[in-house]
C-alpha cells in the first residue's frame, strides 16, 4: 500500500489518521513529480494528494479513500454500526469539508499584515463563528465527535481544528475552542488519540518548517 500524501495537507492528514488507527502498514510518499505533474496524472488524473495505491488500484480523494479503508480493512472500526450513527459521522465530515474548510482556507492568503485585506478577514472570521457554531450543535462529544470512539468524523474534523487554531490567532480572531464546550472536549480528546498525536506532529513539523521558509 502507497499513500502519495502532503504532510500539511489536512485531506492527506485524515487519511493518515486512519492508516495509523487501523495500524495498516503503508509507504508514505510525495507525488511523484510532483502534483499536478504529467507522471502523476497517470496515477490520479486529477492530479492532487492525497491517492492511494492498494490491491491494483489507485483510490483518489481523502473521504473515498477513508471508506475504502474502512470497508477493506474494518477492524478496528473507525465507522459504527447503527445506521443513524453512520450517518452522523458522515454528516460532522462533509460539514468539515464544505463548511469550515471554505473559510478557513479564505484565510491563508491573510497571514501576512502588510498585504491583508481587513474586509476579507472580518468576512471570513464572522463566517467561521458561523459554523463553528453549527458544528457545536451537531457534535456529540463523548468525547469524540460522533460519540465514545475515534471515528472518520474526528479523522476530518482534526486537521481542520489544527489550522483554526494556528492561523485564528494570526488574523486577530478567538479560539475555535473559546465558548464552544463541546468542540473543546472533542478537540482535546481526539489530540490524545495515539494515532492523531502522530498525525498532529507531523503536521507541526511541516507548519514549523513552512512558516519558517515564508518568514525567510
Amino acid at each position: 500500500m502507497k499513500l502519495y500524501n502532503s504532510m500539511l495537507s489536512p485531506y492527506s492528514a485524515r487519511v493518515r489518521i486512519a492508516l495509523y488507527a487501523k495500524n495498516l502498514p503503508c509507504e508514505i510518499t510525495t507525488a511523484p513529480g510532483g502534483t499536478g505533474s504529467a507522471e502523476f496524472k497517470r496515477l490520479n488524473p486529477i492530479g492532487k494528494v492525497p491517492a492511494l495505491e492498494d490491491a491494483g488500484a489507485v483510490i483518489v480523494e481523502s473521504e473515498v479513500i477513508c471508506e475504502y479503508l474502512e470497508d477493506r480493512y474494518p477492524a478496528p472500526a473507525l465507522m459504527p454500526a447503527d445506521p443513524v450513527a453512520r450517518a452522523r459521522v458522515r454528516t460532522l465530515s462533509r460539514f468539515g469539508d464544505l463548511y469550515l474548510a471554505p473559510p478557513m482556507t479564505a484565510l491563508f492568503g491573510q497571514l501576512s499584515p502588510t498585504t491583508r485585506d481587513a474586509k476579507i478577514v472580518a468576512e471570513r472570521l464572522a463566517e467561521l463563528a458561523t459554523r463553528l457554531d453549527q458544528l457545536e450543535a451537531l457534535l456529540v462529544a463523548e468525547p469524540f465527535a460522533a460519540g465514545k470512539e475515534l471515528t472518520l468524523a474526528d479523522c476530518t474534523l482534526c486537521p481542520h481544528f489544527f489550522f483554526l487554531t494556528r492561523i485564528l490567532p494570526m488574523v486577530g480572531g478567538p479560539s475555535p475552542f473559546e465558548g464552544r464546550p463541546k468542540t473543546a472536549r472533542v478537540g482535546d480528546a481526539v489530540a490524545k488519540h495515539p494515532a492523531v498525536a502522530r498525525v498532529l506532529a507531523e503536521m507541526g513539523a511541516a507548519f514549523a518548517e513552512r512558516m519558517g521558509s515564508a518568514a525567510r
